[in-house]
């Protein structure tokens, strides 16, 4: 048990260059609102429902983190930061990272699978922060959904999804972004070739503007009469 802690310990240090030590660790929201999770998992399990929500509800109040006791959770999940929800059909993977605001919703289950409202993170998925996974959608292996994306259909393994209604940016993670990469968005990099060639040929309209304007100074400046002598007083 000790060493499958530290082990859990190490892979949030991997992920997250803040804490100096794995003391520091231990005091994350989303440390303490896993273990009180598999504690309330364990009474939803047996059909102690209401000592289930009950441990739930403590966990929410003292980690602004509220995972429903259904919640099916992999190895290695870290929930960086709070105020995440994870709804009660919800499936997560293992070594799946998840920053503050998320929510993994809920639809109507009569437009969805029977017995199945919410999302499924399969292995080593990245979630941003202030995105929200609704229904009962799979995100692939190694997806990253950037922040504030909200996802309403399937995601396939390795895409990165941005926006509203989230799309591909059409480079799979595998092509470009082998590593880990924090709260699922590329920073350093467009995310799309299509906006770079974009910003390209507004760069282009921009220089053939200015030599335009130059051109036009010019010409005004040529047609302005020559100045008048000054008068001499007599």
């Amino acid at each position: 048990m000790i060493a499958a802690l530290v082990r859990y310990l190490d892979s949030v240090k991997a992920r997250d260059p803040a804490p100096r030590s794995r003391w520091e660790v231990l005091l994350y929201p989303g440390v303490w609102a896993l273990f009180w999770h598999k504690v309330a998992h364990r009474l939803f399990n047996a059909r102690l429902f209401f000592l289930a929500r009950f441990v739930n509800h403590m966990s929410r109040f003292f980690t602004a983190i509220d995972i429903h006791p259904g919640a099916t959770i992999g190895r290695n999940l870290f929930i960086d930061h709070g105020f995440t929800v994870i709804g009660e059909t919800a499936v997560i993977g293992d070594d799946v990272t998840i920053y503050q605001c998320v929510t993994l919703g809920g639809t109507n289950p009569t437009n969805g699978k029977a017995g199945k409202r919410h999302p499924t993170l399969e292995d080593n998925v990245i979630v941003g922060s202030g995105a929200q996974i609704l229904g009962p959608v799979t995100v692939g292996r190694r997806a990253r959904i950037g922040a504030s994306a909200v996802v309403t259909e399937d995601v396939p393994e390795g895409a990165t999804m941005i926006g509203l209604k989230a799309r591909s940016t059409l480079v799979a993670a595998e092509t470009w972004a082998k590593e880990f990469m924090p709260y699922g968005t590329p920073c350093k990099e467009p995310c799309e070739p299509v906006g770079n060639q974009r910003v390209e040929e507004i760069e282009a309209e921009v220089a053939r503007l200015r030599e335009q304007v130059e051109a036009l100074l010019a010409e005004r400046e040529a047609e302005k009469p020559a100045s008048q002598p000054a008068c001499k007083g007599v």
